[in-house]
């Protein structure tokens, strides 16, 4: 499986995310750099988590317009499959990838800690090796995580069977509407979501949880 892995100024999670690539796949991915124009043939693009831009305007909205999302974007709609994790989640969800949008924490304050996931939709590209209504331990951290949406695209959402990740056992850390953790678009090809598995996937990390989603990937 070949796989990107795409770079802005500000993001720091992009060694986490390869090295969870890698360790999982066997295939070390290519790193890219936002100003470039075109991705090279990959199965895969992660946008990882971190302070694009220092969160300036709204988190992930500069980043949306660098001209690598471009290429993202139109190959997202010919099926490449694009996986948003936290501020990948805001830059995907502000490319237009993603319904709604991502606002600050219910309580204003930058959350950083363990949570509970709770599988909701196992049939994607990233949960297909989970059984549905499992439950993980995943870390979440940031300050804008809160998702929104108007009534109807919730109602779409929950309906379609988009909703990818829940938090579980009142561990909601935002106040995301439904305590909605991630989502898909209406073809499965784009998920995003806040939490962030690449750091519970071995022994060190205290849990291996979420290796599984990346086991997924293979599967699919």
């Amino acid at each position: 499986m070949k796989s990107a892995v795409v770079v802005f100024p500000g993001i720091n999670r992009e060694r986490d995310m390869m090295l969870a690539l890698e360790s999982v796949t066997g295939s070390r991915p290519v790193s890219v750099w936002h100003t470039e124009t075109e991705l090279p043939k990959v199965d895969l693009v992660v946008v990882p988590g971190g302070f694009s831009y220092g969160d300036y305007l709204r988190c992930g909205a500069i980043a949306a317009r660098s001209p690598i999302m471009q290429d993202i974007r139109a190959k997202a709609l010919k099926g490449l499959k694009v996986l948003g994790v936290c501020n990948g989640f805001q830059i995907i969800t502000e490319a237009g990838l993603l319904p709604g949008v991502l606002v600050r924490n219910k309580d204003l304050r930058f959350v950083c800690r363990q949570v509970k996931l709770k599988v909701e939709n196992n049939q994607t590209f990233f949960t297909n090796k989970v059984a549905r209504g499992t439950i993980v331990s995943c870390p979440v951290a940031h300050g804008e995580g809160n998702y929104i949406c108007d009534p109807e695209t919730l109602k779409r959402l929950e309906g379609d069977n988009r909703v990818v990740f829940r938090y579980a056992e009142n561990t909601n850390p935002n106040g995301a509407l439904n305590d909605i953790a991630g989502i898909m678009n209406e073809s499965g090809t784009v998920i995003g979501m806040m939490p962030h598995p690449e750091n519970m996937i071995e022994p060190l990390h205290g849990r291996t949880d979420c290796r599984p989603l990346f086991e997924s990937l293979l599967a699919a």
